[in-house]
């Protein structure tokens, strides 16, 4: 690195014995006074570019010149001893000061000393060193990429690109490199050194760089700017990455599947899907990760971190994702429009799931049923309603799940957890999701609105199985009877009726039931409640269906319509019997007699007649009946009605 610098003979002037004492005692002096003022110049020039070099270095060099300074001092008979003889000098006193007896032969530049001359003459027979550069001028060339460059050195850090030549080898891990900066900024991940501290928040960095994109978040500065669309930012590689959105630039590409990548990280960590590598790994727990970001957010699990704070709200997040997502609830933006029907979503993955309704395309496509998704993990899932299979099982009651998130929330049903609690009304719920819906009931919001006939939903299931009312769909197919279900609530309270199964107990009567909303309900008869009241008669229901029909009876809104007649409804189960008159299915058979039923309810009231149940019971005189029509009926004798 440092063979063509200057030397101290480049600066000199040297004199033999003979020469010597051709000067007079004035000429001596000067001479002294030039030599030593040339010498500190030149140690000075010396401690700048040696300043970073172990103290040995500056030592040695020290020495050399405290033995010129030392020279300066000798006496005059001692002086010509120490200097090398300059041939073809001319002896003459006029031409002493400033001469420069060497000439280069070729373009006539000239030197006071012959190894100086012997340098310059490499520039005509090889590259040209640096010494005779004109400002600006780059005369290392690349041959391999053309790149060319002002020093040396830094052409020869360069050709390491080319050769994959790494010379700084780490001792601890075995990591090379190929320049020593970066290996001394590795070294601190070993030692764990941070020389880099802000004096703002104490926070302190490896890299100087990291330091000085950190100190930008106090002052705001964000000095790069976008020519394209105006964005700016504060760190160098954030700037690049953000062009390349607009260039579609993807310089980094994978050798064993050809996938190109627009940011260095990520082709990094996607190369890590083929070696399988995956190097940062939780103290805690022992879960190793490929991605230091996705550690990072695991890291947090344990500690209960939140550092992502929303200005508005309050609320605080582990993941600058979702605290970017939860932005967009206040401001209302949604950056992702799909071009083909004009929706914009607040979340990328909402976006690509939303296009997959259009092209019918996903990275993860079914086999069996051809559905495409944009996320492994749901591919999985969904592969499990074709094999059956159900991995996550409850170690208290035996039930299976194909689920995870579903396998938490059946816990707890057994350990009555309720973490998502309503702040304006303070009502629990075991899920996230039917808490965010529930709020819904105070603020009215319906984000789901169907396109066919414009009715608004709160809940996106809801919805989606009403879309199924305008387009027939029937997804859920029993693979006993055949019958197929639009809802797959329904598809397995239907699988019930073939196992028999009735996992809702009640605690106070013992009866069992294969529906959760059929055992709530069955639960209000003891509590008596009836949390749903009509708005226009004060009428109350303990059933949610039950008010929704009869709001129906004041709006003579009959969504259900026969095919075959016309004739329209206002309950679904309605319509279903009545499609039974045309073609005379009765699905509901009694196993003791046989007798068949078109409807459920007519069926339940048969059984009883077997059983001798007789649920409805007057409190006037104790009067039972196995139908609830009899028992209001009935009412009206005390009532005089």
């Amino acid at each position: 690195m440092f063979q063509d610098s200057v030397t101290l003979e480049d600066v000199a002037l040297n004199f033999n014995q003979e020469e010597w004492t051709l000067l007079d005692p004035s000429q001596k002096k000067l001479y002294r006074d030039v030599m030593c003022e040339t010498f500190r110049k030149y140690v000075s020039y010396l401690l700048i570019i040696f300043q970073d070099l172990e103290f040995s270095m500056h030592h040695s060099f020290l020495n050399k010149g405290r033995a010129v300074e030392r020279l300066c001092e000798r006496k005059e008979g001692q002086f010509g001893e120490t200097f090398s003889q300059i041939p073809n000098l001319k002896r003459n006193k006029k031409t002493l000061p400033g001469v420069k007896p060497h000439e280069c032969s070729v373009c006539g530049k000239v030197y006071m000393c012959h190894s100086s001359l012997n340098r310059h003459m490499k520039c005509h027979t090889e590259r040209k060193p640096y010494e005779s550069h004109k400002y600006g001028e780059k005369s290392y060339e690349c041959k391999e990429c053309g790149k060319t460059f002002n020093f040396r050195s830094s052409f020869r850090i360069h050709e390491r690109t080319h050769t994959g030549e790494k010379p700084y080898k780490c001792k601890q891990c075995g990591k090379a490199f190929c320049w020593p900066s970066s290996f001394q900024i590795h070294e601190r991940t070993h030692t764990g050194e941070k020389p880099y501290e802000c004096k703002e928040c104490g926070k302190a960095f490896i890299y100087h760089t990291t330091y000085r994109g950190h100190m930008r978040m106090h002052t705001g500065e964000k000095p790069y700017q976008c020519k394209e669309c105006g964005k700016t930012f504060s760190h160098p590689s954030s700037f690049r990455n953000h062009e390349r959105t607009h260039s579609g630039e993807k310089p980094y590409v994978c050798e064993q599947c050809g996938k190109a990548f627009r940011y260095y990280q990520t082709f990094q960590i996607h190369e890590r899907t083929h070696t399988g590598e995956k190097p940062y790994q939780c103290k805690q727990c022992g879960k190793a990760l490929s991605c230091p970001t996705s550690f990072r957010s695991h890291e947090r699990i344990h500690t209960g971190e939140k550092p992502y704070k929303c200005r508005k709200c309050g609320k605080a997040f582990s993941f600058p994702s979702s605290f970017r997502k939860h932005e967009r609830i206040h401001t209302g933006e949604k950056p992702y429009d799909c071009k083909q029907c004009g929706k914009a979503f607040i979340s990328l993955p909402s976006f690509r799931r939303h296009m997959i309704m259009h092209t019918g395309n996903g990275p993860y496509k079914c086999k069996e049923c051809g559905k495409a998704f944009d996320c492994p993990s749901s591919f999985q899932i969904h592969e499990r309603t074709h094999t059956g299979e159900k991995p996550y099982e409850c170690k208290q009651c035996g039930k299976a799940f194909s689920c995870s998130s579903s396998f938490r929330m059946h816990e707890r049903t057994h350990t009555g957890e309720k973490p998502h609690e309503c702040k304006q009304c303070g009502k629990a719920f075991s899920c996230s999701s039917s808490v965010r819906i529930h709020e819904r009931t105070h603020t009215g919001e319906k984000p789901y609105e169907c396109k066919q006939c414009g009715k608004a939903f709160s809940c996106s299931s809801s919805f989606r199985m009403h879309e199924r009312i305008h387009t027939g769909e029937k997804p859920y197919e029993c693979k006993q009877c055949g019958k197929a279900f639009s809802f797959s609530s329904s598809f397995r309270m239907h699988e019930r009726t073939h196992t028999g199964e009735k996992p809702y107990e009640c605690k106070q009567c013992g009866k069992a039931f294969s529906c959760s909303s059929s055992f709530r309900m069955h639960e209000r008869t003891h509590t008596g409640e009836k949390p749903y009241e009509c708005k226009h008669c004060g009428k109350a229901f303990s059933c949610s269906s039950s008010i929704r029909i009869h709001e129906r009876t004041h709006t003579g809104e009959k969504p259900y319509e026969c095919k075959q007649c016309g004739k329209a409804f206002s309950c679904s189960s309605s319509v279903r019997m009545h499609e039974r008159t045309h073609t005379g299915k009765k699905p509901y058979e009694c196993q003791q007699c046989h007798k068949a039923f078109s409807c459920s309810r007519s069926f339940r009231i048969h059984e009883r007649t077997h059983t001798g149940e007789k649920p409805y019971e007057c409190q006037q005189c104790g009067k039972a009946f196995k139908c609830s029509r009899s028992f209001r009926i009935h009412g009206r004798t005390h009532s005089g009605q």
